[in-house]
């Protein structure tokens, strides 16, 4: 069952910072970055622990993924992914890349 409380992007983002995933990653060049430390990760340092999509209300094509995630080193946070026509292929290339052993729902927040 969806959570009742986070309707948008934010609303579920601002439920995590609350859980302790408040690192801000961002994609470059191959890798993604914490915004804080710039430390850089691999698709095999990542551990995506929840996920959930979006589609525009006023626009459908106006899609959006947020990743929450976990690194290896202890990190927790969330990444927000345009998807569908506006996507970033290199970014979507590098979420698809995360093994499948490092892939669950174990975080989310939906029950």
């Amino acid at each position: 069952m969806e959570n009742e409380n986070a309707k948008h992007e934010k609303d579920y983002i601002k439920a995590y910072q609350e859980k302790g995933y408040t690192a801000n990653f961002r994609f470059e060049e191959g890798k993604l970055i914490a915004s804080d430390s710039k430390t850089s990760y691999s698709p095999d340092d990542v551990h995506i622990v929840a996920d959930h999509r979006y589609e525009g209300m006023s626009n459908p094509s106006d899609m959006s993924i947020l990743y929450v995630l976990e690194t290896n080193d202890g990190k927790k946070g969330t990444h927000l992914l345009g998807y569908g026509p506006n996507a970033n292929l290199d970014a979507a290339e590098f979420f698809k890349a995360i093994p499948d052993d490092n892939v669950s729902d174990k975080a989310s927040i939906d029950s």
